[in-house]
């Protein structure tokens, strides 16, 4: 396991989190909702992304802009545009609020029907200066995937071409058509686009990319990096380590130091207190000693001083704090 699909593997498209629509200007799409992120690509046509308190970004036909949360944005057809916006988020995607579970079509102007929420399913515009624009918002669970949110910069432009060139073709093909399965396929078509979207943002020259990026890429630290992934649990010392990558453990610990930042057995720590951060909100029923045991701490002691030097709180004090309050 690499380090970007450990940290991209919470994130994933849902249903009614995908949503399509074709649109006549004027038009303003508030997108309220200020999901960790959110995935903005236009088929065809044109129009201004306006994210929260950043200044406004055009997006022509076949790019795409990610925002990342949890600021809301505005999609419109022009700056100054005349249209009064139109409230988007999650509930408008379902069928009970007028979407259908792949296509949300706000209201336009173009068409016959109503706008979000009164119970109907939206017109799609057709006339000149239609634009088409696809929406995937993202949730992001847990700790882990915050640490792919942390390396994001708020709004994200990916260059033409590439490797999202098909995706994108083949989205503009499943969205013009209702077929058996069609939900699946878009959730798994949205998904592909963003994980090209962010390997080529990542790979862009010049770019500020993190440091694990970099270092996935070096055949001695990547292959280090693939194991601590992989076996994060294992009773792992930097002479183990140099030994499994066929290097000498100084130039292991130097190499690893330069490329990711920190030493090898630093960033094992901290990979594993993320991951029991996760297993302690997910996993009710498991003590701290399980959840120790399951990240390589045979200690349960041991764990919880690692955890608190981490995290800041001790594995029960955070589990408290990320439980929901009962409701009144």
């Amino acid at each position: 396991m690499d380090v970007f699909s450990d940290l991209i593997r919470g994130v994933r498209a849902h249903g009614s989190l995908f949503a399509s629509s074709t649109l006549s200007p004027p038009w303003a799409l508030h997108f309220v909702d200020g999901a960790p992120l959110t995935l903005c690509t236009v088929i065809d046509g044109a129009g201004w992304l306006v994210p929260e308190g950043r200044p406004p970004e055009l997006l022509r036909a076949r790019e795409t802009i990610v925002v990342r949360g949890p600021g809301t944005f505005t999609f419109v057809d022009e700056i100054g545009t005349t249209a009064e916006p139109i409230e988007c988020g999650e509930d408008c995607a379902t069928p009970e609020q007028g979407g259908t579970r792949h296509r949300l079509g706000w209201h336009d102007p173009g068409g016959d029907a109503g706008g979000c929420g009164d119970g109907q399913v939206y017109g799609r515009g057709t006339g000149p200066g239609a634009t088409t624009l696809i929406v995937g918002a993202y949730p992001v669970r847990g700790e882990i995937s915050r640490r792919l949110l942390e390396a994001l910069p708020v709004v994200l432009r990916a260059d033409d071409g590439g490797a999202s060139d098909a995706v994108l073709d083949h989205l503009a093909a499943e969205v013009a058509v209702d077929t058996p399965g069609q939900q699946v396929v878009l959730d798994r078509l949205l998904d592909w686009m963003l994980v090209c979207t962010l390997r080529e943002w990542f790979d862009r020259p010049g770019g500020e990319r993190p440091a694990w990026w970099a270092a996935q890429r070096d055949p001695v630290v990547g292959d280090a990096l693939r194991l601590l992934h992989a076996e994060p649990a294992a009773p792992w010392t930097v002479a183990a380590l140099a030994g499994r990558t066929g290097v000498s453990r100084s130039t292991l610990a130097k190499r690893f130091a330069d490329l990711v930042g920190e030493p090898p057995l630093t960033y094992l720590t901290r990979w594993r207190m993320t991951l029991a951060a996760d297993l302690l909100v997910e996993q009710d029923d498991a003590t701290v000693a399980d959840v120790a045991r399951a990240v390589g701490y045979s200690d349960p002691f041991g764990f919880s001083a690692a955890f608190k030097r981490v995290r800041g709180a001790n594995p029960s004090e955070f589990r408290g704090s990320r439980r929901p309050s009962p409701a009144r």
